[in-house]
């Protein structure tokens, strides 16, 4: 059986299905070995032409068959099929609702872990938990349970009846099957760190098949496909060797099993033999002797099959475990505020500093920033500035110092980061969609999925008509991450998403990079319009994307260099001037070049 902090609970949550599944397996047990002692009657019957029942000799005859072989036969055959059908459903059973808690688990506790947790804990390794290691347990849940009761009771009372029959017959037999248990013993401790190693280069062959699967664009574009294929041939054989190690380990102990138990059936042909010869024993009894014996055989395999799962399901669960006790760092703090249902909108940086988990340097230094409720403010600034830092900090996606952050005059960690996101909308920089309808992925982040609404929410992204040229329109199903519309219609429908949710705080972050100019004018315009008394942040790289916001936030190295409107920055701040020329010159460059 399998026991650790994370499985026990189940012990006694299914403590009657259990119980019911364990009675029923003893029952079929202790009918299976009624089946030697009607062999050994047919037996006896067949060379003496009586049998001895109760000390009186009975006439081997049709009544006899009838009455003491056969109804008795039909009875435990009934038992057994029943017995069967019963624990099957009983313990098999438990063995499913395990394992859908567990992952219910798993899934649960991984939707509360920070970014952080998946920057360093890859994809494929997460899913190797939910799949290989969760059958590994749940094989280990209900084959451990069925094997440890089974092979105890059915070997305890089998070796018995044989003691009773031959004592020395009955020791000569255990001592190779003691033997070949020791040996399974160590064999099994070996077998748990091989399996430990077999999981991971699984992990790890699944994480590199899904990163490829994600990338084969870029793979394709650099004709690297050799260079990949090479790299998976090498894993690959890794994983293979781990699998063929453990291969070994377990067919050596099987190789072991047989030949041991073939020695013990060669002790009892050759000793039983003799003991009939010299009137020890009969033919029948000697039948009924090796019908024990055969029941014996399955409790010693089923003790060496049950050390090695043992040893999988640890190494598995030890994984799991690691992924359940995962802490969660980012949390509601203990002076949270519980009665703040919503927001208005009003967002202040007051001397803040933060740093990544694991960083080197500050992302952001010293920022103090105010953005009244109902404000636009527009940020912009280069590659690593710290733009999209802000926007993260602001959803609560990383803890940050109290002091720092205000929402509507409150501490951001007064307030219950359900609270926070649910007040906001936010388009971030990858615009990821899931493979489902295009209707669908519009109304995630509603609490309806009413069509006009949708419609009305993708025709202000400017994405409508778009969509109406798909032949299904919007229940066309989208490719995983979105891979089937272009990078313009991604971001067009995740702004769509966004604004359907019409939150008091709208974040969108370089959202407009991949469409056109008329068409990020549409947007904007359409912005403008029915954001209008809400707080909306525009991250972006071009100038004309943000010039029309109420207030612009330029932002380099992590620190705040200026904050106003377009026209007060383009008079008071000269990098904002130099960053307006520069993109001027740019444009200039470019009217030029198509002209040509």
């Amino acid at each position: 059986m399998l026991f650790g902090k994370h499985i026990n609970r189940y012990y006694l949550k299914y403590f009657l299905l259990i119980l019911l599944g364990c009675v029923s397996l003893l029952l079929v047990d202790y009918f299976q070995l009624i089946v030697p002692e009607l062999y050994r009657d047919v037996i006896i019957g067949m060379n003496t032409g009586s049998v001895p029942v109760d000390g009186i000799e009975v006439p081997f005859d049709m009544a006899f068959l009838l009455d003491r072989v056969c109804r008795p036969l039909i009875i435990v055959i009934l038992v057994m099929v029943t017995g069967r059908f019963l624990w099957r459903v009983c313990l098999f059973g438990t063995g499913t609702r395990v394992e859908r808690d567990l992952r219910s688990r798993m899934f649960d506790h991984c939707k509360d872990l920070s970014h952080q947790y998946y920057q360093v804990n890859k994809v494929g390794d997460l899913m190797s938990l939910f799949t290989n290691d969760l059958d590994t347990i749940t094989e280990c849940f209900e084959m451990g349970i069925l094997m440890t009761f089974d092979a105890g009771f059915l070997g305890t009372i089998s070796i018995v009846k044989m003691a009773r029959m031959h004592g020395w017959l009955t020791i000569l037999c255990m001592i190779p099957m003691g033997i070949l248990l020791a040996i399974a013993i160590i064999i099994g401790m070996r077998m748990e760190k091989k399996w430990d190693k077999r999981q991971q280069t699984y992990s790890d062959i699944s994480d590199f098949v899904q990163e490829n699967f994600s990338g084969l664009s870029v793979i394709k574009a650099f004709v690297k496909e050799a260079k990949e294929l090479l790299a998976f041939r090498k894993l690959n054989q890794k994983n293979e060797d781990a699998n063929v190690d453990f291969t070994k380990s377990e067919a050596l102990l099987e190789a072991l099993i047989f030949l041991f138990v073939e020695s013990v059936t060669g002790i009892i042909l050759g000793f039983g033999g003799y003991l009939v010869y010299q009137g020890v024993f009969n033919a029948g009894q000697l039948l009924e002797f090796i019908g024990y014996f055969s029941a014996v055989v399955w409790p010693f395999m089923a003790v060496s099959e049950l050390i090695g799962m043992r040893a999988r399901g640890k190494a598995s669960l030890k994984r799991i475990g690691t992924l359940l006790e995962a802490p969660v760092d980012v949390k509601d703090s203990d002076t949270v505020s519980n009665d703040i249902q919503t927001l208005n909108g009003e967002i202040e940086f007051r001397n803040l500093t933060f740093r990544y988990p694991g960083a080197d340097y500050d992302a952001l230094k010293n920022i103090s920033f105010h953005i009244s409720a109902g404000e636009s403010l527009g940020i912009i600034g280069r590659t690593g500035a710290g733009k999209s830092t802000i926007a993260d900090l602001i959803l609560r996606t990383f803890n940050l110092p109290d002091g720092t952050l205000f929402l509507d005059g409150r501490d951001v960690n007064t307030i219950p980061i359900k609270t926070v996101r649910e007040n906001a909308a936010y388009v971030p920089q990858d615009n990821f969609l899931f493979s489902d309808s295009i209707a669908n992925n519009i109304a995630f982040a509603s609490d309806t999925d009413d069509a006009g609404l949708v419609q009305s929410s993708a025709i202000l992204a400017d994405v409508d008509e778009n969509i109406s040229e798909f032949s299904e329109k919007y229940q066309t199903i989208l490719g995983e991450r979105g891979v089937t519309v272009s990078g313009g219609q991604k971001q067009r429908i995740s702004i769509a998403r966004a604004l359907m949710k019409n939150a008091p705080i709208l974040i969108l972050d370089d959202s407009v990079s991949a469409v056109d100019v008329s068409t990020e004018k549409t947007i904007l315009d359409n912005l403008h319009k029915t954001r209008k008394g809400k707080t909306t942040i525009l991250i972006a790289h071009r100038i004309s994307t943000v010039e029309d916001m109420d207030r612009i936030l330029l932002i380099d190295n992590g620190e705040v260099v200026a904050v106003g409107s377009h026209e007060e920055l383009m008079r008071t701040c000269k990098p904002y001037q130099k960053m307006v020329a520069a993109q001027s010159m740019e444009e200039e460059h470019k009217e030029d070049t198509d002209n040509v």
